[in-house]
């Protein structure tokens, strides 16, 4: 895992839930600046996916992998479920799923920067 990414994802993911937060205060549905923040998220998760299964191949193993594993997959995947959410709800709530998927993000991507931290052995 690489924190300064993190740290770029974080914001990247907290920006995405202000739009959310915006468009749901202003009583619109989500448009294409939701959908742009969320694939340029979406595009930095994958490649911090793959940063971490290089490192995972290269030999660092965290002391729980399963669980590390798990939360990988799944914050790289919500981004998609929250968008895929979020375009079928026609009313305002739209941009409140999509901020809360983003804020998911943010708070999975420090929990497995924890993880990964905690290397077995």
């Amino acid at each position: 895992m690489s924190t300064p990414l993190v740290v770029v994802l974080t914001v990247v993911a907290v920006a995405l839930a202000g739009v959310g937060a915006l468009s749901t205060v202003l009583r619109r549905r989500i448009g294409t600046a939701h959908l742009a923040v969320a694939g340029v998220l979406e595009l930095l998760l994958v490649v911090q996916g793959v940063l971490a299964v290089v490192r995972l191949v290269g030999g660092h193993r965290p002391a729980e992998l399963t669980t590390f594993a798990a939360y990988l997959g799944s914050v790289v995947l919500l981004p998609i479920a929250g968008v895929l959410w979020a375009r079928t709800e026609p009313t305002r709530w739209a941009g409140t799923v999509l901020g809360v998927a983003a804020l998911t993000v943010a708070v999975m991507l420090w929990r497995l920067v924890d993880l990964w931290a905690v290397t077995g052995g």
